[in-house]
């Protein structure tokens, strides 16, 4: 019995960085909850002090600000994707780009979670930010008709 494929390969190697973008979103998560429970357990905080955006003692509120990151210029990625896949017009090009928007993250994720360079924060942000316009511009120019 040979099985059917429910998309083309082009839409399944565009939509790999984007499933592990949010294997990236789970285990912020995870952290959050972790770094959460030891300040609890610290005294430094209390649980609902994480009710106000706030409310994070420095050990969980850098993590917290990434995961609240990980669902802003990100969704772009997604719209784009969908649009592509939707109007059939997925390239190389297009799954380099969302490559390049993981690698971005990934990138971002370890500087903003890891220091207060701000200057490095902003350059490595730029990384996924470029696989981003390259996903919505194409995507545009694909649903518009241009192409």
């Amino acid at each position: 019995m040979s099985e059917v494929s429910l998309m083309p390969p082009a839409a399944m190697h565009l939509l790999l960085p984007l499933f592990l973008h949010f294997g990236l979103v789970v285990c912020l998560y995870a952290g959050l909850t972790w770094a959460r429970l030891v300040v609890v357990r610290r005294g430094e905080a209390a649980t609902n002090d994480f009710a106000r955006a706030d409310g994070d003692p420095p050990l969980s509120a850098r993590l917290q600000r990434n995961l609240a990151n990980q669902f802003e210029a990100p969704v772009f990625a997604w719209i784009a994707a969908i649009l592509l896949i939707l109007t059939a017009d997925v390239t190389v090009w297009d799954v380099a780009a969302a490559w390049v928007f993981l690698v971005g993250r990934l990138l971002h994720t370890a500087v903003q979670c890891g220091g207060d360079d701000g200057a490095l924060r902003g350059r490595v942000f730029t990384i996924n930010f470029l696989g981003i316009l390259w996903l919505m511009a194409h995507a545009f120019l694909s649903v518009s008709g241009v192409l």
